[in-house]
């Protein structure tokens, strides 16, 4: 094999409701985000941690996670994941004419939950081509943001920017990343997505 991997491609992100009790971590709901297009991580860690001695360097410890976020660029929220991960009340029914709309309320009885996202980073080393299952364990979405621009001559495609607050779990080892490498095929790597968010149905 070749010295390291490189990206070539980034899909199916996938959200579920995250909740523990007693350190023990559970997921529900789980359900695609969206198509995926691009994904940023923002991880923070602390300094590294130096002793010197005979003045020189002696010993070294590496920065631990702080915390970070996420920044996910998909097409456009599926409207249940929009649902879901902003908190949103039920929708009201508004008649215009002789037809009726459902209105989705953005305000003060939404209730963001804290969740679990996963998603497929495809690799290619030595002319192979394999996929890693990550998940990051817990974090909290901002507000969907809204951005539109007119057509003109040639059409625009236009994404959305969703940012993720990572944070530890609550189980003992307060865990924020999990990842299952070199695995041969895309649908198997969204299986393995899937079961590590608790999701065991196909309807998902």
């Amino acid at each position: 094999m070749a010295d390291g991997k490189v990206v070539t491609g980034y899909s199916y992100p996938f959200v579920a409701l995250y909740s523990a009790t007693q350190g023990v971590v559970t997921y529900t709901n789980g359900m695609p985000l969206a198509r995926g297009v691009s994904v940023q991580d923002g991880v923070e860690s602390g300094d590294s941690q130096d002793f010197y001695a005979n003045n020189v360097l002696s010993e070294s410890a590496a920065g631990k996670f702080r915390g970070g976020e996420i920044t996910l660029t998909i097409d456009g929220l599926k409207k249940a994941a929009r649902q879901m991960i902003m908190g949103l009340p039920e929708t009201t029914p508004v008649v215009v004419g002789e037809q009726t709309y459902q209105v989705t309320e953005y305000d003060n009885r939404m209730n963001v939950p804290y969740v679990g996202v996963g998603m497929v980073i495809r690799y290619m080393e030595d002319g192979v081509t394999s996929y890693d299952a990550v998940v990051f364990n817990k974090g909290i979405f901002n507000i969907d943001p809204l951005n539109a621009a007119t057509e003109t001559e040639d059409i625009e495609f236009q994404t959305t920017d969703l940012t993720l607050k990572l944070l530890r779990d609550d189980t003992t080892n307060h865990g924020w990343r999990r990842l299952v490498e070199d695995i041969a095929d895309e649908n198997e790597a969204y299986t393995v997505v899937k079961a590590l968010l608790g999701v065991e149905d196909e309807g998902a």
